[in-house]
């Protein structure tokens, strides 16, 4: 083997190393972050379009007007602190719960 292709082959080596344990994982990352936010823009797109779907079902079905056309305003607000709520809880209660670290008593 000659002598002045071995440094050609170590920097290539050095290369191709680094390109798989950064580039390849960051590209990854990339696309599990795309599709992720993706998927939770759409289901807050859809939770806000049910949301107005049962304010508007509940204008038109109840007959409440006048002074207690705000009933369904009520209504779909406590709905939407339900969902947050049960968002919250789902967030704080999933994987991320069980790989802290457990807090030791004194």
């Amino acid at each position: 083997m000659p002598e002045d292709t071995a440094p050609d082959d170590i920097a290539q080596l050095v290369v191709d190393y680094v390109r798989q344990e950064t580039v390849d994982p960051l590209r990854s990352l990339g696309q599990f972050l795309s599709w992720g936010i993706l998927g939770s823009l759409l289901i807050a797109l859809g939770t806000v379009l049910l949301l107005v779907g049962v304010l508007r079902l509940l204008q038109t079905e109840t007959g409440l007007t006048g002074n207690l056309s705000w009933i369904p305003y009520l209504i779909v607000a406590v709905l939407a602190i339900i969902v947050m709520a049960l968002a919250a809880w789902r967030v704080t209660a999933g994987p991320a719960a069980r790989r802290s670290i457990p807090k030791t008593g004194s």
